[in-house]
């Protein structure tokens, strides 16, 4: 069996036997069919990796005759082992025969380890396999520029992970082996950050400060800089002789809701709370604290478990998770334990590529990070131990609370949490609520009424806030007339409290219009929300004649303004509005189809506004009484997607359920773009999904290929190319009779392999979309097209071809009036003239497209291109320029998706390293 090492010197074994093969070619031929072992790789791919795209003779004829030269090297088993295959050739042996694949798989198995134990064993067996530097002494210029620095940074942080997994182990790392890495890599700040926390775990913390002193004299004088706040930290930490904190530089998640204002009474409560804080720790190493409040629905468990989380916030420095499930929803839609980890690790900031594919990879991923910190996790609404075990962290530094209307025995059983059964409020706590609401004067002035209203309530807090708001708004009228009306309402007989009955004592004040309003937004409403076009689209009225309505409801606290223009409610008073609709309101179905149209309309108009030209059908004018969102600009149109992710994903079910096919794949492909934006790649292919179904209901082929290609590109994003692939075949199938669905899935082909590298066969898929475009003369896909052939052939080296097709493509985006692509084009252009030593003419072309996307109001586009006009000044020696540069980029950043950095960052290194890094610690500073 064939086994070719390349991390380090070459070496090349066939069985027992050693292969030698001499220096030159040979060498790169194997190492390039190699990294893609057990898979074809075409000729052109094969001959550009090897000699390059320059000319240079028949590349064909040269590559024919290294495949045989290379099989008589291999032996007898040559033409078995280097395979011709149509269109190339296959190195036909099992990737982990190849040491650089193992090592990949290996990282990846780590990633998604269950527990730090295991995730530190494989770390260990991928960094054993590095033998030195890479295809050492192999001649190629695309694996020394696309694929080693790949794998030399996978080695640096795998090899930065396992001395933070060791340091929280107690383990001593090799203070020697973090000194040479360092000392290799001299400005890469996070290994000397490791380097210091070892001599200090060492017992060495004098020499880690001389040596913190080297590297600051070193960063000021090579970089004009100051140490990162990571190093930063550590020397506080050294001088003090503080505790050891855990490197990297994370942004602390802070995800409570808002603490209720007027809060009152539960001292037992918070006291057996506040229990937990310094609780022997009595239990199984790896096991967190848990706290259990149950109870029944309206008595206040989201709000003790609120209010407590924000008063103890400060115990837990890495930060509070918090997570609303949903258990007992009026939908019956619990929100899937996967789905809240995957908002865990976006929270932990874990960019979208890096998330694991399986539910129990991602699991582990989010243990690992919670390994060796001090969180707070928060669970809302549980339905039951099965969804929330899941979401428990393997760390005895975290506390979870858990809030629920179930006692959740058997979390309480097998992971020893505490139990906290919360009961009615007592009647004193009952009125200081009412104190805090009303002030202590006004309740001073009646006390009998104060103690009717609170025997009335009988301690249910969500009924005494109802009261109170319905007191606050008469705040001229006697409390005694309220309590009247209240022993009207709930009868003459001693009882407790049935809180429908409060809510309809309420609903029973509002006028017609506000009655109605409450119906079909808490009703009806297929999300968690509703703004003010959302709810008039349900009662299919024009905005102006809901916004009245709204502000009575809000004042009547039946529902809430979470942010202006936002509103929400307690699941049980959903589920009232719900029971009320069902006898109230016959155009139920009307209603959830003018719910369904706005949120398609306007998610088009969005996306438009957004994308500019996009893949998809125009859809139908609004029903009659649908309301589209207005957008100011695509600012705003990101802020509505933003927030009305959640609401979009529950009409894409709800237009499903209903039968609007058509709707179904309009919110797919609003998503498709948009989910991709916010980083939520583990969203897309599920929507996408949902569309094919939709577009096979509607037996329309065309839709049926659009939804194809959308959800190729979503697999690829999550690294599932073969599906990738797969998909696009179906694509082109169902356009057979359709050249510009052809057209339009060789586009995404070329995407596909351009997000897997290969940027040969994404050339040729360009191109051949660019040929069909101009066939049908439609000169939007043909510009389009036109950008993606530019740009590959600026990746594959061919600076002066790059630059010709960009320049035409950006003339036909000029034509078109089509500002995105030539924004884009531009942008191509900059990197093409920056890749070929050419940072003055570059840094024309980035202001240029600068100023397009900035009018766009594109700020990721935007923060990109501040950060390659600060590496065009850096490279040209203007550093001062280049930091302020990057200043204005980071300012943009912060207000971005925390994987945006890292993104530009791995822009910036396909053009130079150093450059990245050094925009990388321009944002530490």
């Amino acid at each position: 069996m064939l086994t070719v090492d390349l991390l380090g010197p070459l070496r090349v074994s066939v069985g027992a036997r050693q292969v030698e093969l001499p220096a030159g070619r040979l060498r790169a031929v194997l190492a390039v069919l190699a990294m893609s072992a057990g898979r074809t790789v075409p000729l052109e791919r094969l001959s550009a990796a090897v000699w390059g795209t320059g000319p240079g003779g028949d590349q064909r004829a040269n590559v024919r005759t290294s495949i045989k030269r290379l099989r008589r090297a291999v032996g007898t088993a040559g033409e078995q082992l280097v395979a011709a295959r149509p269109g190339g050739y296959v190195l036909a042996v099992e990737p982990d025969r190849v040491d650089a694949l193992r090592f990949g798989r290996l990282l990846d198995e780590a990633a998604a380890a269950p527990d730090p134990a295991r995730e530190g064993s494989r770390l260990a067996a991928a960094l054993a396999l590095w033998r030195g530097v890479p295809f050492d002494g192999i001649r190629s210029d695309w694996l020394e520029r696309s694929v080693a620095p790949a794998l030399r940074e996978r080695y640096l942080t795998a090899f930065e992970r396992r001395v933070d997994l060791d340091l929280a182990d107690g383990s001593r790392p090799d203070a020697s082996e973090a000194a040479e890495l360092a000392e290799r890599h001299p400005l890469r700040e996070s290994l000397w950050v490791r380097l210091l926390r070892i001599l200090e775990a060492a017992g060495r913390p004098a020499e880690a400060l001389e040596l913190y002193e080297t590297i600051r004299r070193r960063l000021a004088d090579e970089l004009g800089a100051d140490p990162s706040p990571e190093l930063r930290q550590v020397h506080v930490d050294l001088l003090a002789h503080g505790a050891r904190t855990v490197p990297g530089g994370r942004t602390v998640p802070r995800q409570l809701p808002a603490a209720v204002e007027g809060f009152a009474g539960r001292e037992a409560e918070l006291a057996a709370l506040d229990a937990l804080l310094g609780a022997p720790d009595g239990r199984a190493s790896g096991s967190p604290r848990v706290a259990v409040i149950a109870g029944t629905a309206g008595v206040g468990k989201t709000t003790l478990a609120v209010h407590w989380a924000h008063r103890v916030a400060d115990r837990f420095p890495d930060g509070q998770l918090y997570a609303g499930l949903r258990g007992y929803d009026p939908s019956g839609e619990a929100v899937a334990p996967e789905a809240a980890i995957v908002e865990f690790l976006v929270a932990l900031q874990v960019p979208p590529h890096r998330i694991p594919a399986g539910a129990a990879a991602q699991a582990g991923l989010y243990r690992s990070l919670l390994a060796g910190r001090r969180m707070l996790v928060l669970l809302d609404n549980a339905r039951d131990a099965d969804q929330v075990a899941p979401l428990l962290p393997a760390a005895p530094g975290c506390l979870v609370v858990v809030t629920s209307r179930d006692h959740l025995a058997s979390l309480i059983m097998t992971y020893a949490a505490r139990p906290l059964a919360l009961d009615l409020l007592p009647a004193d706590e009952a009125r200081r609520l009412l104190v805090n609401r009303l002030g202590p004067d006004r309740i001073a002035a009646e006390p009998a009424a104060t103690n009717e209203i609170v025997r009335r309530c009988a301690g249910l807090p969500l009924a005494l806030a109802i009261v109170a708001a319905r007191a606050a708004i008469r705040a001229t009228h006697p409390l005694g007339t309220l309590a009247d009306e209240l022993r009207d309402a709930l009868g003459a007989l001693d009882r407790a409290v049935d809180v429908r009955a409060i809510f309809s004592w309420s609903y029973q004040t509002l006028d017609d219009p506000a009655a109605r309003v409450f119906r079909l937004v808490a009703g009806l409403h297929p999300g968690s929300g509703s703004t003010v076009a959302a709810a008039a689209s349900l009662a299919g009225v024009p905005e102006s004649h809901v916004r009245a309505p709204l502000a009575e409801l809000t004042r009547a606290t039946l529902l809430t303004e979470v942010a202006p223009g936002r509103y929400t409610c307690h699941d049980l008073l959903r589920s009232y509005a719900a029971e009320l609709c069902e006898t109230h309101d016959a155009d139920r179905t009307a209603a959830r189809r003018r719910i369904v149209d706005h949120y398609a309309q306007t998610a088009y108009a969005a996306t438009v506004l957004l994308h500019g030209h996009i893949d998809a059908a125009v859809p139908d004018p609004p029903a009659a009484g649908v309301c589209v969102t207005a957008f100011t600009g695509p600012d705003d149109a990101l802020v509505w997607f933003a927030a009305e992710r959640p609401a979009l994903h529950a009409a894409l079910t709800l237009a499903a359920d209903l039968g609007l096919d058509r709707h179904a794949c309009h919110l797919a492909r609003a998503l498709f773009d948009i989910l991709h934006r916010l980083g939520r790649w583990h969203d897309r292919p599920g929507t996408q999904q949902a569309a094919v179904a939709a577009a096979r209901r509607l037996s329309d082929p065309l839709e049926e290929a659009r939804a194809y290609r959308n959800l190729a590109v979503t697999l690829a994003d999550l690294g599932r190319f073969d599906d990738a692939h797969r998909n696009l075949d179906t694509a082109l199938d169902r356009s057979r009779d359709e050249p510009a669905g052809q057209a339009w899935t060789h586009y995404h082909r070329d995407l596909v392999y351009a997000i897997q590298g290969r940027q040969a066969d994404a050339l040729a898929a360009a191109r051949r979309a660019h040929d069909l475009f101009e066939r049908l003369g439609d000169d939007v896909g043909r510009a389009i097209a036109l950008t993606n052939c530019g740009w590959h052939q600026g990746r594959l080296g061919d600076h002066d071809r790059a630059v010709d097709l960009l320049e035409r493509a950006l003339v036909l985006h000029q034509k078109l009036g089509n500002r995105g692509h030539e924004a884009h084009t531009l942008s191509c252009l900059a990197d093409t003239r920056l890749q070929s030593g050419d940072p003055g003419r570059a840094a024309d072309y980035y202001r240029q497209s600068l100023d397009l996307f900035r009018e766009l109001g594109d700020r990721y586009a935007e923060a990109s291109l501040l950060a390659h006009l600060g590496a065009c000044h850096h490279l040209a020696g203007d550093l001062a320029t280049a930091r302020e540069q990057w200043r204005q980029a980071d300012t943009l950043l912060d207000d971005l998706d925390p994987d945006t950095a890292d993104q530009i960052h791995t822009q910036l290194s396909l053009t130079d390293r150093s450059v990245a890094d050094a925009f990388r610690r321009s944002r530490r500073r």
